[in-house]
């Protein structure tokens, strides 16, 4: 396994980039930043160089809603450009999301759709632009991965936001660069039945996020039984990510040593 740092919730009395040696101080190489066209990008990878470390996933805040066929020529555009940065600056995963959410008041909020289109009609039209968006992907070494968004952390309804949803659609592109993430925090606040997913998705699953809920902070701040999904992630031979994606409670090196007392990388 290795740990993945989320520079948008770590070290924040710093600027991003000076978030990366504190974070490799505490034996972390790769890092995921929100937004990749409002973030530093070629300073992040510049900086991730010095420390060997490297900037492993983003996603991008501006690519349109999948949901909505009127933006089909802005996620194909968007996705185009996304992929270019990720190969230029040798990042491994980007995450695709079912509608566009804008930042509103300190909320995350998700853009009203162009018309009145039926659940049904959203859905056919994102596996149908998905389809477009994986021809693109296949000329890269990028890997495409969907998440599963709690519709109690978002301000409007999301297309995808069940992990059945993500995960048939994960499934029903069968590709081989598309991939799900378990995310314990969105799964939590959304949906629950955290185990029975996990098992029964466990062939899809490329990554695993962790945050406990409600607050959004390092295992035993909430309600989750974190022991219990490590035990069945060990059963299952899960041997991936583990991202930090989210804020720690009090300092940042309690906050790891509560993960790593769970999800250590090597055997004790």
């Amino acid at each position: 396994m290795f740990y993945t740092g989320y520079l948008d919730f770590w070290f924040t009395d710093r600027s991003l980039v000076e978030r990366v040696q504190p974070f490799v101080a505490l034996g972390v190489h790769d890092f995921c930043v929100f937004a990749w066209r409002q973030a530093p990008i070629a300073e992040l990878t510049a900086t991730c160089a010095q420390y060997d470390a490297r900037l492993f996933s983003t996603f991008d805040g501006e690519m349109g809603a999948l949901a909505d066929p009127a933006d089909n020529a802005r996620t194909l555009r968007t996705w185009a450009e996304s992929l270019e940065m990720a190969e230029q600056h040798r990042i491994a995963c980007l995450y695709i999301f079912s509608n566009q959410i804008d930042r509103i008041d300190g909320r995350e909020r998700v853009r009203a759709l162009s018309g009145n289109f039926s659940q049904a009609e959203q859905y056919a039209n994102l596996l149908a632009q998905t389809e477009r968006i994986l021809r693109l992907v296949e000329q890269t070494s990028v890997e495409v991965r969907v998440e599963c968004l709690s519709r109690n952390h978002f301000v409007g309804a999301m297309a995808v936001d069940t992990p059945q949803v993500a995960v048939d659609w994960v499934r029903r592109m069968h590709h081989p660069q598309f991939r799900f993430t378990f995310d314990a925090y969105h799964q939590q606040r959304g949906a629950g039945d955290l185990l029975t997913t996990l098992t029964t998705s466990f062939d899809v699953i490329s990554g695993v996020h962790i945050g406990d809920a409600p607050t959004r902070q390092e295992p035993g701040t909430g309600e989750i039984n974190f022991t219990n999904l490590a035990i069945s992630l060990r059963k299952l031979g899960y041997d991936g990510e583990i991202g930090l994606e989210f804020m720690p409670s009090k300092d940042e090196a309690s906050a790891l040593a509560a993960v790593h007392r769970l999800f250590p990388l090597t055997e004790d």
